[in-house]
C-alpha cells in the first residue's frame, strides 16, 4: 500500500497534465514509430500504453511505422543482400515482396496487437488500403555522376494522400496504424520512407503535432546540449554551420516540411526513454526537440 505522501505526489503529477489534455483534446497527433522503441520489449509496452492513454483522454493518435531492421533480417534469412543508394533501400520485385510482408503484415499486426492488448482499438492498414497513399517511382541523385539520377526500383515518393479513411477510423474511436506503402494509377506498389509518410500525412490531416521517435536525444548544439525548441530558420543556420549534420539533416528536414505544410509543431524525441510520448505531450519538460514556426 503506497504511503499518502506518494499518492499525493502521484495526484499532483496527474493534475499537472490537465492543461495539456485540455489543449490537445480532439487534436490529431501523428506518431512516427521506430528505432529502439519498436524493438525493445519494455519500450514497446510503454509505447502501446502511451498511445492508448492519449486516445482515452480525447486525443486522436495516428501511428505510422517503419520496419528497416525487420526487413533486413528477413532478407538475410532468404539470402538476399540489402543494398542502399543515398540512404534508400534498393527495392526490386523480390525485395518488395519482403517489404510488403514485413511492413503490412508482421510489424503492422504486432503493433496493432500490442495496442489492443492494453485496451486500445487499433486498426492496421497500408497506404494501399482504400488507395489512400498515392505514389510514383522515386529517382535518386547518382552518387557518382552529377546531374544523373538512379532508378532504385519500387521506392516511391508520395504524390497525394486521401485522408478520409484515417478520419473515419478516428471518428469511430479507432487508432489507425499505418504501414508506409503506396500505389500509383496502374496499381504498382511502392515502399515509402516512414518519416516522409508521417510528415506528409500530418500535413494533410492538419495535425496538431507530428512526433518522430528516434534513437537520439534530439537536435544537439556544438556543446552536445539538447536544443529543446528551434524554428525552420534556425534549422537552416544550424545546418549551414555544421551543427546539424549526417543522418539528422533529413530527419530535421521532414520536421520542417511538416511545419511548413500546416502542422502546428513537429517533435524529434528520444524513443529510448520509457514513456517518451507522455513526457513530450503531457509535461513541460519533454524529451526532445520541438520545431515550430517563428
Amino acid at each position: 500500500m503506497p504511503s499518502p505522501h506518494t499518492a499525493a505526489e502521484k495526484a499532483h503529477i496527474l493534475s499537472e497534465a490537465l492543461p495539456y489534455i485540455q489543449r490537445f483534446y480532439d487534436k490529431t497527433i501523428v506518431i512516427k514509430y521506430g528505432g529502439n522503441a519498436m524493438t525493445e520489449r519494455h519500450l514497446m509496452e510503454a509505447f502501446a500504453k502511451d498511445v492508448v492513454l492519449l486516445k482515452l483522454v480525447g486525443m486522436n493518435p495516428v501511428v505510422v511505422h517503419g520496419g528497416g531492421p525487420q526487413i533486413a533480417n528477413l532478407l538475410k534469412k532468404i539470402g538476399k543482400q540489402s543494398d542502399f543508394i543515398q540512404g534508400m533501400r534498393v527495392t526490386d520485385e523480390e525485395t518488395l515482396d519482403v517489404v510488403e510482408m514485413v511492413l503490412g503484415g508482421l510489424v503492422n499486426q504486432d503493433i496493432v496487437t500490442l495496442i489492443n492488448k492494453h485496451g486500445g482499438k487499433a486498426v492496421g492498414l497500408t497506404g494501399k488500403d482504400g488507395n489512400f497513399i498515392h505514389a510514383k517511382k522515386m529517382l535518386v541523385a547518382s552518387p557518382e555522376e552529377l546531374g544523373k539520377f538512379v532508378d532504385i526500383g519500387q521506392v516511391g515518393e508520395i504524390t497525394s494522400i486521401d485522408p478520409r479513411i484515417i478520419q473515419l477510423l478516428d471518428s469511430g474511436d479507432f487508432i489507425p496504424v499505418v504501414a508506409p506503402l503506396g500505389t500509383d494509377k496502374e496499381g504498382n506498389a511502392y515502399n515509402i520512407n516512414a518519416d516522409v509518410a508521417a510528415g506528409k500525412l500530418a500535413g494533410v490531416l492538419k495535425a496538431e503535432k507530428v512526433i518522430f521517435m528516434t534513437n537520439t536525444p534530439g537536435v544537439l548544439d556544438k556543446q552536445m546540449q539538447l536544443l529543446t525548441g528551434i524554428t525552420p530558420r534556425e534549422v537552416d543556420e544550424l545546418i549551414a554551420d555544421g551543427t546539424i549534420s549526417g543522418g539528422m539533416i533529413p530527419k530535421v528536414g521532414y520536421a520542417v516540411d511538416a511545419v511548413h505544410s500546416g502542422v502546428k509543431t513537429a517533435h524529434i524525441i528520444d524513443g529510448r526513454v520509457e514513456h517518451a510520448l507522455l513526457l513530450e505531450i503531457l509535461t513541460p519538460e519533454g524529451v526532445g526537440t520541438l520545431v515550430k514556426r517563428a
